[in-house]
């Protein structure tokens, strides 16, 4: 299963790496940034399930950048944590005005924290915690890594079967080659882009056997999409 993907933008360094190794412990993948500027160049490159945002950061502070990001069609929906030590209503009230989701005032328990974050998630991305994911006449079963398409079981190797798990994930949306590498292969490793072309080829035979419809969509230039216009 492609685990969600959760930011934590926090300067408190254990503080980081304790809700990291919670979260990971849930099975998310998560990364650490220290810094608001860093957060919102990151962010600019590469969009996560969630966002766990403290409100007192460097260089940029954590309600500024949720006010820039709410400002863009990238991020104006990516639910997000406000993590503060300030506890006044009208403080909560300003975090959740500016684009908040969820509020957590320090300190906090982190079961309570893992717990917000799977209700956020669960309400705001059902896709990305759900065992099944439907796409038209497509089913895939995460749990036992069963692939069907109007009810007939598809054998997929493994790299097909996850280039498939993360383009269901998010039907109708254009990916490019890169995007899906880093995705799909991991951003360690260095594969070429061609390669691809190769898995998606290798994915629309699979999913096309029997003369179905072709629900793999190339666009010229951008890259791959599930699902037609």
């Amino acid at each position: 299963m492609i685990a969600p993907k959760i930011m934590i933008v926090e300067d408190e360094e254990p503080l980081g790496m304790l809700l990291k190794y919670n979260l990971e412990t849930d099975g998310y993948e998560v990364e650490v940034i220290g810094r608001g500027d860093e957060a919102e160049t990151r962010l600019m490159e590469n969009v996560p399930d969630l966002l766990v945002l403290d409100w007192m950061v460097p260089a940029i502070s954590g309600i500024e950048l949720c006010r820039r990001l709410r400002m863009r069609p990238q991020t104006e929906r990516l639910p997000i944590i406000m993590l503060t030590a300030r506890g006044e209503e009208s403080e909560r009230v300003r975090g959740l005005s500016t684009g908040a989701d969820d509020y957590l005032v320090k300190p906090f328990s982190t079961p309570e924290f893992v717990a917000r974050v799977r209700a956020l998630l669960r309400r705001t991305k059902p896709q990305v915690l759900s065992s099944i994911l439907s796409v038209n006449d497509l089913v895939l079963d995460r749990e036992q890594h069963r692939v069907f398409r109007n009810g007939r079981p598809l054998n997929l190797g493994p790299t097909e079967y996850r280039l498939l798990e993360f383009l269901m994930l998010a039907p109708g949306r254009v990916f490019s080659r890169e995007q899906l590498l880093d995705k799909v292969w991991g951003e360690t490793i260095y594969i070429d882009e061609r390669t691809v072309d190769v898995h998606i080829g290798r994915l629309r035979k699979c999913l096309n056997a029997g003369r179905h419809r072709d629900l793999i969509r190339t666009v010229r230039g951008a890259g791959y999409a599930l699902g037609h216009d």
